[in-house]
Formats: C-alpha cells, structure tokens, sequence
C-alpha cells in the first residue's frame, strides 16, 4: 500500500523513500481522457516477504519500535503485518487530526482476537464502533459515575481511599522506619475497594462462584477481573496477521483465553446475583449496577461487560500513572521539594481536597508530564479507516488499519524537547492553554476521548498531593533506573518501593 500525498501537502523526506510513477487515465465518462501522472511518495519500512515487520515487533513492545522507525521514515508511515497494512501515527498533529477532524472516517475500531473475546466483540464503551449503542452506553456511565454529577456522588468515598492510604503508609513507617515499602501494593488494595463501591455499591470482600462451588476471595476476584484479563489483553494470535489461515486452530491460544474469560464472566455474574438480592430486599445504593438495572435497557450480558469496565479501568490506568508519578516525584528530590513548597502556600495547614487543584499549577503539571513520559495506554486500539480519507496531506484508502502511537507522539522531539526527561516545568512555559493540557493525548481526543479522564484526575492529584503534603519520599537504593515495563503496556515491571518520612505538620 502506498500513501499518496495530497495536492497541497508539505511533504519530509524520509530517510529512505522509494518514488514511484503510475499512469491513471480518468473515467471513461469523462470528455477530457487526458493521461494524469501522480508522484506516490511510499514512506514503508522495509520487511521480509509473507511476514512484513512482524519479525521487527517479537519483542513485544512495538509502541518503542515504532517511535525509532518515525525518526527514520518520519511521522506517518506504513508497515506490513502478515497479511494486513497499517498506517503508524507517530506525530500530535497528525494524531489530533485522525481523532477529532477525520473522526467519522476512521471511528471503527479494529480488536486482536484476544481483545475480541475478552470484550464480547465490542461490548464496552471503550472498545465498542461509535454509533448508537455507544453513545447510550457512554451517557449512562457519565451520567451514573464518571460525569460531573456522578464525581460528586463518589467524593466522600475517594477521599476515604486516600485516607486509608495515608493511614496504612503511616503504620507501616511506625512499625519499621527502616524498611522500604511496597506502594503498589497499598495502593493497589485501595483503588479496587473504590472500584467496587463504584461499580457494585459495596466493598465485597468474597463471593461464591456457582462455577466454581466455592467462596472466592478478594484477592481472588481482584485477579479474575483485573490482572488476568490485563495480562490476556496483550496476548498475540498469529493468525490476526494471515486471517486467510484462520481455519487452523491455535489450541493453546483459544484454551489459554476461554479459560481466563470464563474465569472472569464467573466471578462478575457471582458479583451482580449478589447485588441483585440485595436490591430485591429494598437495599438501593448509588452505584452503576444500580443505576443500569434501573434503565432496564440491557441484556444480561451487555450488563455484565459493562459493570465489569467500571470495575478494571477504575482499578488499573490509574494505579500506572500514579505510581510512575511517585517513582519520579522520589527520583528527583528538587521537583519534589518544588511541589510541596506550592502545597504549603496554597493550602497552609489545610488538608489539600480536590476543590484545591485548580489553584496548584505544578501538581497539574506534575500529572500531565507523567501522562506524556509514561503514557498508561501507549497505544491506542487500532482503528479501521472504512471510507478513503486524507490524512496529514496523504490520501489513505479505505480498508487501511490505522495504529495512533501515544507513546511515539510524546516522544516526538519535534513536539517536545528532550522529550526523555521528566520535566513539568514543560507544561508551565506559557506554551499551553488550560484547554490544551491534553497535548499528551493520553484521554484520547475527540468524541472517542477517555470517559474516565475526570476521575483519573481527581485522584492521582489528590492522592499525589496529600502523599507529598504528609511525607518525604525516596527511592528504594538501587531503583533509580528502574523503569522497566511489561510488553506492550506501561505498567512498571517493579513495584515501586520507597522510604518515607513523616513530615512536621506546623
């Protein structure tokens, strides 16, 4: 496939190019039959017959692949994948204009067979096509949880995660001032009571599994529906790439899923029956489930893939960022120092709430440049350009995927410099509006922009500053560089331990 560049664009050499000439006649019914030549400018990334670039991507963390190939072959690009070509975003620009002006041509999204089973083919609101289903699924967990409304239902229960937080950060320096701490872990318990709340109205501490004849624990539950379905998220079926060899089986592929994605149906249809007999006997609590049985519009399955996104992406994304944030506050004393100096004069002695973020800038900044150096979703679900469009000067025919590499845009040094360090005094140059904070991309952008990017908000700054507010932090000896991630994902490889300090409250 060829990127064929518009009339009007501005076109980068790359590196390597090859130029091709066509010679197109015009229609037939045209009068004028007058031979029209075309330049095609193909900036591909040379591969290997049958196979393309898959051979390139065996390392499993192709959003790092892709940004080395944009430094040779510039923004945009295309890549071969077995049998199927894709177009590469690398570039904010170029990436905007796919998501919000070139919306309604590339709004398909294009599932891995692993995303395909673990989603039920689409019935979320963050992997479904845009259209009507969508959008009455989106009011309703805007409207229920994660809109400006539902946020101030659920304050009272963010800030006792945040206390919880604080409290077991302060037993654990008590009982050992010397031993580093496992943050991931303390706040990995608290972020998941919160989910449930949320999704479920209670904080459920087990469940019996009919499929399973016996109780399961939290912590059971907490793998099920998080941490297995995260792990087989990333799981590649190599017949995505030949589907013209789909008829083969791939038998420990399909048990490996099945087994995981029935694990986790088990234990979320346990978890509603029990809100449902609890609902029965008159016990209504502000929560999604019950907000969704009350509309009364979905299946049983529809409501069940939708409670269980409430509960995984309050539990996860959030849990990513928060943690980079820390592991960076930790590694560079003099930002911190910076952080909780604007604390101090914006709140005093007063416990910093969410009604106190607008007024602290560097926290704000904080957030945002941990969103762009370590992006939780580095790449964005590949869309399916399903009409011929033009994009960034280039005319991308229609059947074409189309991969946004979030992790490339933010480590674009023509869109940022030194784009490797983490500094947010990036995001205080005067170069950014309030209403383009979002540069990083990170909530996506568009009518397809994160439903969740509020709460995400309101609690990793709330949780950075009340961290900061009430400890010094360090890292653990020897942890500097250790900013290893998981395949394809963010997610730090090790947890983050560090030592903190209680600090005098004046």
């Amino acid at each position: 496939m060829c990127l064929l560049p518009g009339r009007n664009s501005r076109i980068t050499k790359p590196k390597f190019y090859q130029v091709y000439l066509f010679e197109i006649f015009s229609l037939s019914e045209q009068k004028d039959e007058t031979l029209k030549l075309f330049y095609f400018f193909h900036a591909a990334v040379p591969g290997l017959p049958l196979l393309g670039n898959l051979h390139q991507l065996k390392e499993k963390k192709p959003h790092q692949t892709f940004t080395k190939w944009a430094e040779i072959y510039g923004p945009i690009y295309t890549i071969k994948t077995g049998a199927s070509s894709a177009v590469v975003l690398n570039s904010t620009q170029v990436a905007k204009e796919a998501m919000i002006a070139k919306f309604s041509s590339i709004s398909t999204r294009k599932l891995s067979k692993a995303l395909s089973i673990l989603t039920h083919e689409k019935t979320m609101v963050a992997t479904s096509d845009y259209g009507d289903f969508h959008k009455m699924v989106k009011r309703f967990v805007m409207t229920s949880m994660l809109g400006t409304s539902g946020q101030k239902q659920f304050r009272d229960t963010r800030n006792m995660m945040i206390d919880n937080m604080l409290g077991t950060f302060h037993t654990l320096v008590n009982d050992d001032p010397n031993a580093p701490l496992n943050f991931r872990e303390v706040f990995k318990n608290e972020l998941f009571r919160l989910s449930l709340i949320q999704a479920l109205g209670e904080d459920v501490s087990s469940v019996y599994v009919e499929e399973f004849e016996k109780v399961i624990s939290k912590e059971e539950i907490y793998h099920a529906t998080v941490v297995d379905m995260m792990m087989c998220a990333i799981e590649v079926d190599w017949r995505d790439f030949f589907p013209y060899l789909s008829w083969i089986p791939n038998r420990s592929f399909e048990t490996r899923l099945l087994t995981t994605e029935g694990r986790r149906t088990a234990v979320m249809r346990a978890l509603i029956n029990q809100q449902k007999k609890r609902i029965a006997r008159g016990e209504a609590r502000i929560s999604y489930l019950d907000f969704l049985l009350e509309e009364n519009t979905l299946t049983d399955e529809q409501l069940l893939m939708l409670v269980w996104e409430a509960v995984i992406e309050a539990a996860d994304t959030t849990l990513v960022t928060t943690e980079w944030a820390m592991y960076e506050i930790a590694k560079h004393p003099e930002k911190q120092d910076r952080l909780y100096q604007e604390i101090q004069e914006v709140c005093g002695n007063d416990i910093v709430t969410e009604d106190h973020l607008s007024r602290l800038p560097y926290l704000n900044a904080v957030f945002h440049e941990t969103l762009r150096r370590h992006s939780p979703v580095p790449l964005v679900p590949p869309r399916f350009v399903h009409e011929n469009t033009n994009l960034a000067g280039y005319e991308i025919p229609a059947g074409t995927e189309m991969i946004i590499n979030l992790y490339g845009c933010n480590m674009n040094k023509n869109d940022w410099e030194e784009p490797e360090e983490w500094k947010p005094e990036r995001f205080l140059d005067g170069r950014f509006e309030t209403a383009d904070m979002y540069k990083t991309m990170a909530f996506g952008a568009g009518r397809r922009a994160c439903a969740g990017s509020m709460q995400a908000m309101n609690i990793s700054c709330t949780a950075i500053a009340r961290f900061v507010q009430e400890f010094a932090w360090r890292l653990k000896e020897g942890d500097e560089d250790k900013a290893d991630t998981i395949q394809l994902t963010t997610n730090r490889l090790y947890p983050l331990h560090v030592y903190l300090t209680p600090r005098a409250r004046k």
